[in-house]
């Protein structure tokens, strides 16, 4: 089929977080006319610090988005652990722990990437805020879909970019539970006034089982606020009730030290509450027809990897470069082959230290602080290989 023949297929993503907005980018500079659906009423603002690292800076670069993001960069220069008592631990340069690269790696806060995404590609692409997807019905000629707000249009192909708890997934291939690998953790996150006096810095209380972090991205009033606790099944009934969330975080850190007691406080009437289990999505395929997945949604890697970003990013350039000048069947077949190794191997970064952070036994803890106190004395060098290990390929945009 020629690439000109290819040229003008209308194709339907839906969600305009990371991966989103950035599969936008690169289908229309390969000739697709995209639409994205998002049930927000706008790009989401705010949100937890993301890290963009490895392949994918190669991704924003070739996007032209990375000046921008670099001055949104973070610098972060200390992470300090605390013992149950709330004595220090080990305090140390953060890219020891992340495996990231000094002055070259990316941390900015999610809001900041989603808009720099969004005003690469809102000019050019429609966007269809305060709505969703309701069904997809498949025929040979295309995708016939239902939007919540009562449209119905057709499609040549539909994306599913719409996160770990993903609609689109579900209507494909059924119930989340068959495909979510839970990691034994859930987490709170949360913004509170900044009453420590914390500036570009984490600090991070533990006891078994049980860790609080406040994050300080820069100079101003409000910090970062993580709960993070051990869970032995995921509380699959608290994941759509905020009270109910509100009451199993309180309940699990109610006799905890430190400045928990006032987190939980904040954590009350916080009204840009996160709360979610510590997840992978593994499935044993990413499309169906002429329906595929990408970024959390196929492959959600969990925030113990801090790769969920930076594999968004890479995942949608290889999606919209694979279907350029294929028809769907081969550009997905392509996207599978070429991408599946990089996202497993980072996906497999769990256990490889970033899960010891949080430790679920005494002796965990005693074996992690120990760990902690070597590291401080061994500043980090390099990143770590998972990150790098896909070469972008140069696939060739339409003039």
């Amino acid at each position: 089929m020629s690439h000109t023949g290819l040229s003008r297929r209308k194709v339907l993503i839906s969600g305009a977080g990371v991966a989103g907005p950035a599969l936008a980018f690169w289908l229309n500079r390969h000739g697709f006319a995209v639409t994205v659906v998002e049930k927000a009423g706008a790009p989401r603002g705010g949100g937890y610090p993301v890290d963009v690292r490895g392949t994918a800076l190669e991704v924003v670069r070739r996007m032209g988005i990375l000046p921008r993001l670099r001055d949104a960069h973070i610098d972060l220069r200390r992470l300090t652990f605390l013992d149950g008592d709330g004595s220090e631990v080990a305090s140390l340069d953060p890219h020891t722990v992340t495996g990231g690269v000094a002055g070259r790696d990316l941390e900015v806060r999610r809001g900041d990437l989603t808009a720099a995404l969004h005003a690469a590609v809102r000019d050019d692409v429609e966007f269809l805020f305060n709505d969703s997807v309701d069904t997809l019905d498949q025929s040979g000629r295309g995708v016939d879909v239902t939007f919540r707000g009562g449209g119905r249009r057709t499609f040549d192909m539909v994306f599913g970019a719409d996160g770990l708890h993903s609609r689109t997934r579900e209507l494909l291939f059924g119930p989340e539970q068959q495909f979510h690998r839970y990691l034994g953790y859930c987490f709170a996150g949360f913004t509170m006034r900044d009453t420590f006096g914390l500036s570009r810095e984490t600090v991070m209380w533990n006891d078994p089982g049980r860790a609080a972090a406040l994050y300080a991205v820069g100079d101003e009033d409000d910090v970062h606020a993580l709960l993070n606790f051990a869970h032995p099944d995921p509380p699959f009934e608290a994941f759509r009730n905020p009270d109910a969330q509100r009451d199993l975080v309180a309940a699990v850190f109610a006799d905890a030290g430190w400045e928990v007691p006032g987190m939980l406080a904040a954590l009350r009437g916080a009204d840009d509450l996160f709360f979610d289990a510590v997840s992978q999505i593994r499935m044993p395929r990413w499309s169906d027809g002429r329906v595929a997945l990408v970024g959390d949604a196929a492959s959600a890697p969990s925030f113990l990897t801090g790769q969920g970003s930076s594999l968004a990013l890479v995942g949608a350039y290889m999606l919209a470069g694979n279907l350029a000048g294929r028809d769907h069947a081969a550009g997905f077949a392509a996207y599978e082959h070429d991408t599946r190794g990089f996202v497993t191997l980072n996906q497999d970064q769990v256990g490889k230290g970033d899960a010891t952070l949080f430790p679920t036994t005494a002796l965990a803890l005693e074996q992690r602080n120990a760990m902690l106190r070597n590291l401080s004395a061994m500043p980090s060098t390099e990143e770590r290989p998972a990150h790098s290990a896909l070469t972008l390929p140069a696939f060739t945009p339409l003039p």
